[in-house]
């Protein structure tokens, strides 16, 4: 990829299942729709993450969804945001997505994330025989780049699809071990701000301070996370905030984090420390009316010059997520 000149606006996706879903396939229908709305506003990407052993999130199989949500949609790009590398091996990825970007051609993104996206147990049951490592993280990602780029002489394995496939490799990160990684590679740089925003200016300047050109970028590029709710008043937004603040408390909790409907208050529902947690988890999160969600942008964008931002909007009512949408992208620059 080369650095675009205009800020680019993208959508990361949970694929959420509502209390009342019958199964997971209303969370994956509802996360095409979404998919093939954003591509309509003329969204930059559309990614989808790994996460395992989570009765609310249907995202895991990560591929295959996004091969479901590549093949319902024209223009925007598919990926992951991301694949958790220490779950797999490299060789798989390679061919995983070398296949996407042979059906979808230009289309494809793999984000790549050193966490296993789950707890030690599921981890290991992803794992089996590997190790999987986080400390495996840099070599994987080399390995990766080789398997997706031209066969070298002497190269004995090789993926196929994959090969000369040059699949566009993104580090995500939420703290300075992928920044520092992603600027040593000349890779583009995606920071966790959704949801661990405490080390974001730290790593965007070390990532920004060390950054090496490559064949692939020629300058730092830099996307942020962020959580929003956008409706046509601020005190609309707040209220449909509720459904994520009450996903955010069951987190904490180690609970159930299917969607609930929105409340009119969270009083009852949670502590001050609790509430304390929830807001320092949400901390970049812009919720409001367009007037108010521009200005915090305005600000953001000042503070941290990000060439691009995705956002992530889990609301329960699908109608109130697609409205959200609309209202960002008429904020877009």
């Amino acid at each position: 990829m080369r650095n675009q000149q205009k800020l680019a606006f993208s959508v990361l996706d949970l694929a959420s299942r509502k209390d009342i879903d019958q199964g997971p396939a209303p969370a994956l229908q509802r996360s095409l729709a979404l998919a093939q709305h954003v591509d309509s506003l003329g969204f930059t990407r559309f990614w989808v993450a790994e996460h395992h052993n989570m009765d609310a999130i249907v995202s895991s199989a990560t591929a295959v969804l996004i091969g479901y949500l590549a093949a319902g949609t024209q223009r925007i790009r598919i990926g992951a945001g991301g694949v958790m590398l220490p779950n797999h091996s490299p060789l798989v990825i390679a061919e995983q997505f070398g296949t996407l970007e042979a059906l979808y051609p230009g289309r494809i993104d793999l984000g790549l994330g050193r966490a296993p996206g789950t707890d030690p147990v599921t981890a290991r049951a992803l794992r089996k025989e590997r190790s999987g490592s986080a400390d495996d993280f840099p070599a994987d990602v080399t390995e990766l780049q080789k398997l997706l780029g031209p066969r070298a002489v002497g190269q004995q394995v090789i993926a196929m699809p994959g090969v000369d496939s040059h699949v566009p490799i993104w580090l995500l990160g939420s703290s300075l071990f992928s920044a520092q990684l992603a600027a040593e590679k000349g890779l583009p740089y995606s920071f966790a701000s959704h949801f661990a925003p405490r080390m974001m200016m730290q790593a965007i300047e070390l990532y920004r301070r060390y950054f090496k050109p490559s064949s692939v970028l020629d300058k730092p590029y830099v996307m942020l996370g962020i959580p929003f709710v956008a409706a046509d008043t601020d005190a609309q937004a707040e209220f449909l905030a509720t459904t994520t603040y009450q996903r955010i408390l069951a987190l904490i909790r180690g609970q159930s984090m299917l969607m609930h409907p929105p409340v009119e208050s969270m009083h009852g529902l949670w502590q001050p420390h609790e509430a304390q947690t929830v807001n320092e988890f949400l901390s970049m999160a812009m919720i409001g009316s367009a007037a108010t969600i521009a200005q915090k942008m305005q600000m953001l964008l000042q503070y941290t010059q990000a060439d691009e931002l995705i956002f992530t909007c889990d609301l329960y009512e699908h109608a109130d997520r697609l409205r959200s949408f609309d209202i960002l992208a008429g904020l877009q620059p």
